[in-house]
């Protein structure tokens, strides 16, 4: 059974800083990609970075303040949020997707709150 553990949310305020972590166990299947999505009240989950078969990909709104980063070796991924902004608040989801042969199944933690103070 694929375990995503997350860390890393808060309560911080405009301009801050927060850190999340997320690291994957319980599978032996290759990592093909890992990343965080987020999920604000009445709205629809989205990407936020993503980082598959080494290529990094971002969202708009986040580029320039947001970083990912992966330890392959610990099978974690990082997330280095800088200049937060109130619309960053939402709850912050890892996703990871394995690969097995041609087939690639995605998994979701348990997700994470961040709250942006204005």
């Amino acid at each position: 059974q694929v375990q995503l553990v997350e860390s890393g949310g808060g309560l911080v305020q405009t301009g801050g800083s927060l850190r999340l972590s997320c690291t994957a166990s319980g599978s032996r299947l290759s990592i093909n990609g890992m990343g965080w999505h987020r999920q604000a009240p009445g709205m629809q989950r989205e990407l936020v970075a993503m980082i598959t078969n080494g290529i990094t990909n971002y969202a708009d709104s986040v580029k320039g303040r947001f970083t990912i980063s992966r330890d392959n070796a610990k099978n974690t991924v990082y997330l280095q949020m800088n200049s937060l902004k109130p619309e960053d608040t939402a709850v912050y989801y890892c996703r990871t997707t394995l690969r097995d042969g041609s087939s690639v199944f995605g998994y979701w933690g348990q997700g994470t709150q961040v709250t942006v103070s204005s």
